[in-house]
């Protein structure tokens, strides 16, 4: 038996997330693990480092599968390559220790997060770029932002109503730049909740657009409630960028 890491690109406009969904080949982990068990011929069992939302990408997602093969990392890439359709690309396959475990091994994750603002329509980008024409007061994003840093429990941040584990995370860098009229939000922790980045972005969002005092964030941290935090950003301007492990 063999493990093996592969690196993982992928626009998930038309998948239901990450996470297979019973034998619906609808989701990322459920097309790879039907296209690699019949490519091997065997079951295999994929480990993602983390869910992707329906509708968001990837850049540099890992996952990580056992599987009992005389295949080279380059013949399996190759084969992949050839079967998977267009909006999944397999950019790296390595051989690891068997402990390595693409979830449980990894130490930190970037994630990026695109809004176009500007009245005028990106129509080529438009599936990676949430759309927003009301003007932007970045620097109170930019303000506000910092209250995020360190270490904190952001329940308040989360989707899943019933999270039993630690909601406590740690938020290493937060940068928010403009790109022409585009405004991209860059943040890095040690990991993260349900909903947790888009959520962050739309309640920097409502700061932006003055519908929230810019110094709001420590109150909504401190109240551990979902109602007291901003709506949660769409989907299709978050990207998965990277994957950090010892």
């Amino acid at each position: 038996m063999r493990n093996f890491k592969m690196l993982l690109a992928y626009d998930g406009t038309r998948y239901r997330g990450w996470q297979r969904l019973g034998n619906s080949p609808d989701t990322i982990q459920g097309k790879l693990e039907q296209t690699l068990s019949r490519i091997l011929e065997q079951p295999i069992a994929i480990h993602g480092s983390g869910r992707t939302d329906a509708g968001a990408h990837a850049a540099g997602q890992v996952a990580s599968f056992h599987a009992d093969t005389t295949r080279s990392c380059r013949e399996l890439t190759a084969l992949l390559r050839q079967y998977l359709p267009e909006d999944i690309g397999v950019l790296e396959i390595t051989e690891v220790p068997l402990r390595f475990h693409a979830r449980l091994t990894a130490t930190g994750k970037t994630y990026v997060y695109r809004v176009w603002n500007s009245r005028v329509p990106n129509v080529f980008e438009r599936r990676y770029l949430y759309q927003l024409g009301e003007p932007l007061d970045v620097e109170a994003m930019k303000r506000a932002a910092a209250d995020f840093l360190g270490t904190h429990d952001f329940i308040a941040f989360c989707s899943n109503k019933h999270f039993k584990k630690s909601s406590v995370r740690t938020i290493m860098a937060l940068t928010i730049e403009t790109l022409g009229p585009e405004v991209r939000f860059t943040v890095t922790g040690d990991g993260f909740l349900y909903n947790m980045v888009r959520i962050m972005v739309g309640t920097l969002l409502e700061i932006g657009l003055h519908r929230r005092p810019a110094d709001d964030i420590p109150a909504i941290l401190a109240s551990r409630s979902r109602e007291q935090a901003g709506e949660t950003a769409p989907a299709r301007g978050l990207c998965l960028k990277e994957v950090y492990y010892p």
